[in-house]
């Protein structure tokens, strides 16, 4: 299983979103507080919509208590300071959980958790002129990568609401 794990996120938007593309993924989210905002505030259940009632997710007050309680977590860490791409991990395993820890929008992990991991660091490929992109993409970015490895469990690859051939049926009906 994919989880998503948010530090200390700032911006209640970001995190609507980074819920919506959870629910739409089957991705478990974590959120490591305290927060600047309420889980519960509406411009989050605006970004999230009406997927947030389907959210898998965990808050825990700090990063100790995530780590006390995700003690074994196949951690990666997601950060400009990293030297390989996320591209070049191998994600495909469908049997033993992944963790993908993501930053603060201003200031992304603390530096000591990323020096304690130096091998588990990865990050998104961007000219030198950008010093990050938003972290709803950067989520969203990595997610389906993992995914893409995994061959997409669980998750449609056809329309489902519509069905697989709509555009043809709906071309026909005119």
């Amino acid at each position: 299983m994919l989880h998503v794990v948010l530090y200390r996120p700032e911006i209640p938007q970001n995190t609507g979103n980074i819920m919506r593309t959870c629910v739409a993924t089957g991705t478990t989210l974590h959120i490591i507080g305290p927060l600047p905002f309420d889980l519960s505030e509406k411009a989050l259940k605006r970004a999230g919509l009406d997927y947030i009632a389907d959210l898998k997710y965990v808050y825990y007050g700090n990063y100790e208590e995530f780590v006390a309680k995700n003690p074994n977590a196949n951690l990666y860490y997601i950060t400009r300071y990293a030297d390989k791409a996320y591209s070049s991990y191998d994600l495909s395993d469908k049997i033993h959980d992944i963790y993908l820890m993501f930053g603060r929008e201003s200031t992304g992990i603390p530096h000591d958790i990323l020096r304690d991991h130096p091998d588990r660091c990865m990050r998104l490929p961007m000219t030198p002129m950008a010093r990050s992109l938003n972290l709803s993409n950067c989520v969203a970015i990595v997610v389906y990568e993992a995914l893409r490895q995994q061959n997409f469990p669980n998750l449609a690859t056809t329309e489902v609401l519509k069905g697989p051939d709509f555009l043809e049926k709906e071309k026909n009906q005119k």
